[in-house]
């Protein structure tokens, strides 16, 4: 894979474009988000059709041409500097075949978002270039942290994140490097087969998810096995997985890193030698930490864990 570009560090009063490529907002639950953006110096620019709705056995941001609209609009503008998504939800998948990069090469810029963003990450990342894998603007039902958009600041800023992590009973040791791939499992198991799947071969994957019944993770596990993504991988770290399996029979449904998910996971790549790192503070989690998708990034798996970036 050739090499990845990190967009450049924003500036003081430098224009971020708030989109809804996926599920609908109202105002209220954007009005903390974009007075935070503010606050740090930043101006929100709001992509026209942010609030609207579409019905369509799903409430969407819009139709999918008006999302596809202000998604392109805010990647080739060259008076945006970064593009922050409202939320996740579903149906960025309906705009990978319409997205437009051709002004965005000559000024590339940030995409910051998670769960269904996934796609889009994947799609840059596939032409060339890093985005950020971290909170939207709308926080979710169980709240965000302070440092969990510190961090989004911080990588706009020009610093790469370094994390060190306590171990965890199912970790695997060992050492490598390679770029981040992945996101929200669902969504790299969608795309598996597509020519929008992210490329495996020596990268390190992460994975994370929310409200999936135990056998649905368990298939997306299969899937990836059956597709050969474990003999391609030089490293997997898991994050969140949350309000997993049946709320009535599992104690542990308002947990963020689920005891029965990380043990299907374990179970399924137990048999390969790369290093895995689980408990991961990234995903549908208060405590959800950005990470850079298509950033080269070392893994130690030890005592301790540590990841960091460099460009």
């Amino acid at each position: 894979m050739s090499k990845i570009i990190l967009p450049e560090p924003l500036k003081n009063g430098d224009a971020i474009a708030i989109i809804s490529p996926a599920g609908s907002v109202n105002p209220a639950q954007l009005e903390q988000g974009l007075q935070m953006i503010r606050n740090r110096g930043f101006e929100p620019v709001l992509g026209t059709h942010l609030y609207s709705q579409f019905s369509n056995g799903y409430s969407y941001a819009g139709t999918e041409k008006e999302r596809l609209k202000d998604l392109n609009n805010a990647l080739n503008d060259p008076d945006i500097k970064a593009v922050w998504a409202s939320r996740g939800g579903y149906g960025c998948q309906h705009l990978l075949r319409k997205i437009k990069i051709k002004s965005f090469k000559n000024h590339p810029k940030w995409y910051i978002g998670y769960s269904d963003n996934t796609v889009i990450q994947s799609y840059l990342m596939k032409k060339g270039y890093a985005s950020v894998h971290g909170q939207t603007v709308k926080t979710s039902s169980f709240g965000v942290t302070e440092e969990s958009y510190d961090g989004i600041f911080g990588i706009l800023a020009g610093n790469l994140p370094e994390y060190t992590l306590l171990p965890h009973s199912l970790n695997r040791y060992g050492e490598e490097e390679g770029k981040l791939i992945g996101g929200n499992l669902a969504l790299v198991y969608a795309l598996l087969g597509t020519k929008y799947s992210f490329d495996f071969k020596n990268n390190i994957l992460f994975i994370e998810d929310i409200g999936e019944n135990f056998y649905a993770l368990d298939r997306m596990i299969m899937s990836l096995e059956l597709a050969g993504v474990f003999k391609k991988i030089k490293g997997l770290i898991i994050g969140g997985m949350t309000n997993m399996g049946d709320e009535k029979d599992n104690p542990q449904y308002q947990e963020s890193f689920d005891g029965m998910a990380y043990r299907i996971i374990s179970e399924k790549v137990s048999r390969y030698g790369f290093p895995v790192a689980f408990g991961f503070p990234n995903g549908h989690i208060r405590d959800n930490r950005p990470l850079i998708i298509g950033g080269q990034a070392s893994l130690k798996v030890g005592e301790t864990v540590s990841l960091h970036f460099k460009n």
